[in-house]
């Protein structure tokens, strides 16, 4: 099996089994089931969920904005973050690696926006490979989304991990594929990125 295969199979999401997604349905759909409950009509108009909302249905679903790691013994006004659209920025952790102390409590955090349609069952997967050989796989849910009523983006906060430590953890690079997507494997974002750890922040 190629590197290729192995990495499609990597960032495919998990199944559960006997569960099927239901077919999509538009904001507008949503918006007009069940019309006559007006608590129920209430609540879908907080998620933005109401006829005609839904705006120009092309492009893409989905924009990923930032990718940021946090960890409370990062130094004071140390911040580290991805902005998704400065593809220059994530190609040259391939040279110059992201620095993260080994040994840490950390987490990390996704800022994205919903465009227009509902979207369901979305999640972040990461795979993590040293010397071509996978270490260590993240995949968190980020769940179902409408548009924001006011266009803002959503932030989700993923659980506290632990950066490994030791000799042998601090040697080489790892490199990161990240994507988002659903559960019915619509992709709504890829990209790569490297780091290394150290024994302090960098």
């Amino acid at each position: 099996m190629s590197h290729a295969d192995n990495d499609h199979e990597d960032l495919a999401p998990s199944s559960t089994p006997g569960y099927k997604p239901s077919a999509a349905k538009s904001t507008d759909e949503y918006a007009k089931l069940d019309a006559e409950d007006e608590s129920l009509a209430r609540w879908k108009a907080s998620l933005g969920i109401v006829p005609g909302a839904a705006g120009d249905a092309s492009g893409p679903k989905v924009t990923v904005l930032t990718l940021e790691l946090d960890s409370p013994t990062l130094p004071a006004g140390k911040k580290i973050a991805f902005n998704l659209n400065d593809t220059a920025r994530l190609a040259d952790t391939k040279k110059n690696p992201i620095v993260i102390k080994e040994d840490v409590e950390y987490n990390v955090r996704i800022t994205f926006k919903v465009n227009h349609s509902i979207i369901s069952g979305v999640r972040y997967i990461q795979v993590v490979k040293r010397s071509g050989v996978k270490v260590d796989k993240l995949e968190q849910m980020l769940g179902s989304y409408g548009p924001h009523p006011k266009g803002e983006p959503y932030v989700k906060n993923f659980d506290s991990d632990h950066s490994p430590s030791g000799m042998i953890a601090r040697s080489g690079t790892y490199n990161v594929k990240s994507r988002v997507v659903d559960d019915d494997g619509e992709v709504y974002a890829d990209w790569e990125w490297s780091f290394k750890l150290a024994k302090e922040w960098a």
